[in-house]
């Protein structure tokens, strides 16, 4: 399950970069075509525009980019008797798969929570073994496994 979980990841990263990147191509082809088309006052505000969005999605695209890294050391990450980056972990009350912020998938009919190991619900899991109680908000329950 751990291996389809890191597949999912990856395709999510895979398809926010590819996006992102095809956006940013996009409003480079815009600027190039603003240059050649206006002039005064307006031709700079449409292109001041355009490069604010062009960082903004730079950035994103970073971001997305370093949860790469992330998801690559999470994948080299051994399995422990203590929950850790990489680990997956059956609850009483959910599976969790502490890697990158995705949120919900779902594999045939489970769901799985992949969560950052950032996440306050990953910081309530961190360190503890099987058999140990956490809780967070409203949310607790007791390790069941972990892989």
């Amino acid at each position: 399950m751990k291996e389809e979980l890191y597949k999912k990841c990856e395709s999510y990263l895979e398809e926010k970069i590819a996006r992102i990147s095809h956006s940013i191509q996009d409003l480079e082809a815009a600027l190039t075509n603003e240059s050649k088309s206006s002039a005064g006052d307006k031709y700079e505000t449409s292109r001041e525009m355009i490069n604010i969005e062009i960082h903004k999605l730079s950035t994103q695209l970073q971001q997305f980019q370093q949860l790469q890294v992330t998801l690559e050391v999470a994948k080299r990450s051994a399995t422990a008797d203590t929950v850790k980056m990489g680990s997956l972990v059956k609850a009483t009350n959910a599976v969790y798969f502490i890697c990158i912020p995705i949120g919900e998938v779902e594999i045939g009919d489970k769901k799985t929570y992949v969560i950052g190991a950032g996440s306050p619900i990953a910081q309530a899991l961190i360190g503890k073994s099987v058999g140990d109680p956490f809780s967070f908000n409203a949310v607790s329950g007791t390790i069941v496994s972990i892989n």
